[in-house]
């Protein structure tokens, strides 16, 4: 036993306790009473050596704060599949039920005046929705892997790393919801080959409006959920994610519908309004920016952490073109592109913020765990098969098949209630439903494959996956689902009878 090993000071400090205590109860003449007197103390002695020898690492805390430390560690490897399942699913269906309400919204605005007239609203739809991905389920896997680390136990730390953390995405979100803005004009402008400036004030005042608002809204949701989390012991990487985007979708598009409206009915009337916002938001960018770098728990973020965001927000955007072009193709789209795109980006967000917490537990940043894999070479334990993301025996290879069984019963339930609400007219049949499954498991599989490699290759190269595997991950996932989405409308055209 090595009593010298000192961690933070704790060990070293118990190792000259006993030195000194057995050097102060040597007996000077080992008979009589005095020696019954020293075994006694060194039995003592002993006893406490035991306990130190028992606690090497507590670290030097008192016995109850060691144990609830070490419980908050343990959580995620003590976890079941019944547990993670019963924790995810619930959540799953709160936000899958929200997803459902947005199809719905979208289903019905994309036929109002000011989306016809503006075509870019709907390029612009995906960036926003998306924004979910890229800021607030961010926001909600950064803040999980604090408190599953135990730096938002105190008061102090919560206020601290959540006003940060809500003044860095209300930047952020300005930000990337005016290049969104900006994004969407540019490629309606190709499409139509025109681009009328009223139209394009409305644009970027509507995105900005909406995105400052949501953000504003989630962000303070999020970190809510996850103090609440941790309060009933519920490991809050589960239920954050799904939680954060269950309002994102409705609350963004009706916000964006709203205000856009409002901007559509005053052109000729209070031109001012829409370059006044504009400029408000511009303006008001660079005093977030200081707040959020005066904050150390989000001044590197705000340096290093704008690359996902943006690119994330040109991926989906992509995914708005092609949207645009699949709305004036097939008008029952609409309604199911929040919840595809939405079940995949709450199951990979879910992945995503699970294995940012192990490595940040298990690791440094920049070295990669063994795990359950008994391979040197750190290459092989990024790039793994798909049979060992999918039937291994670590515990991201257990959560893949939870969260693989949650999507057939999942979508099925969401498109049922689509089918009741709308009272028939999505004209569900066994074929529309097979291949609209088949469609959606391809794309949750292709998402937590990805997630495992994608992350474990950031912490490699000293990414945190915290701030940027997110933002990847679903914007990939808007793109893939609105893409094996319109596929399967395509082939359900094309097989019955031109009538989808």
């Amino acid at each position: 036993m090595d009593m010298g090993k000192n961690r933070d000071g704790g060990n070293m400090d118990n190792s000259n306790h006993i030195q000194t205590s057995m050097d102060s109860s040597k007996p000077s003449e080992p008979k009589g009473d005095g020696f019954i007197v020293s075994t006694i103390e060194m039995t003592s002695i002993i006893a406490t050596v035991t306990e130190t020898d028992n606690n090497e690492n507590d670290n030097g805390k008192l016995p109850d704060i060691v144990a609830e430390a070490n419980a908050c560690q343990d959580v995620q490897s003590e976890e079941t599949f019944f547990s993670i399942a019963i924790q995810v699913f619930i959540p799953f269906l709160i936000a899958g039920f929200g997803m459902v309400c947005a199809g719905l919204v979208l289903d019905r605005i994309q036929h109002w005046e000011v989306f016809e007239e503006i075509s870019e609203l709907v390029i612009l739809i995906p960036a926003l929705l998306g924004l979910k991905g890229n800021l607030e389920m961010t926001l909600a896997s950064r803040l999980s892997t604090q408190a599953n680390l135990g730096h938002m136990d105190t008061t102090q730390q919560k206020i601290s790393i959540i006003m940060g953390n809500l003044t860095l995405i209300q930047s952020q979100a300005i930000v990337v919801g005016f290049l969104g803005a900006v994004v969407a004009i540019v490629m309606g402008g190709i499409k139509s080959s025109e681009v009328e400036l009223d139209h394009a004030y409305i644009l970027c005042a509507s995105s900005l409006i909406t995105v400052s608002i949501a953000s504003l809204v989630l962000g303070l949701i999020t970190a809510g959920v996850i103090i609440l989390s941790r309060h009933c012991n519920i490991n809050p990487d589960n239920v954050a994610t799904p939680i954060a985007a269950s309002l994102g979708d409705i609350t963004s598009l009706s916000l964006l519908s709203w205000v856009s409206t409002l901007l559509y009915e005053s052109i000729g009337q209070q031109d001012w309004l829409a370059p006044l916002i504009i400029a408000g938001y511009i303006l008001a960018i660079p005093l977030w920016v200081w707040i959020a770098k005066k904050n150390p728990q989000t001044r590197e973020v705000l340096l290093h952490g704008w690359t996902p965001v943006v690119g994330a927000m040109l991926i989906s955007s992509m995914g708005g073109l092609i949207l645009d072009f699949m709305v004036s193709r097939f008008e029952g789209i609409a309604v199911y592109q929040p919840v595809i795109n939405g079940v995949g980006g709450n199951l990979v967000a879910v992945q995503s913020s699970r294995i940012a917490t192990a490595l940040h537990k298990e690791a440094e940043l920049g070295v990669v765990p063994p795990g359950n894999s008994n391979e040197e070479d750190e290459t092989k334990k990024i790039f793994i098969s798909p049979m060992a993301a999918f039937c291994g025996k670590g515990p991201h290879a257990r959560t893949t098949r939870v969260l693989m069984t949650m999507v057939i019963p999942g979508h099925i339930i969401f498109i049922y209630t689509i089918d009741y609400i709308k009272d028939g007219e999505t004209s569900l049949n066994s074929i529309f439903i097979v291949v609209y499954l088949l469609a959606a498991v391809m794309q949750v599989a292709t998402l937590l494959y990805v997630a495992y490699i994608l992350i474990h290759w950031m912490w490699k190269k000293k990414i945190d996956p915290d701030n940027s595997a997110i933002p990847y991950l679903t914007s990939v996932g808007d793109l893939l689902g609105i893409t094996l989405l319109a596929i399967a409308f395509q082939f359900l055209y094309l097989v019955s009878d031109h009538d989808v």
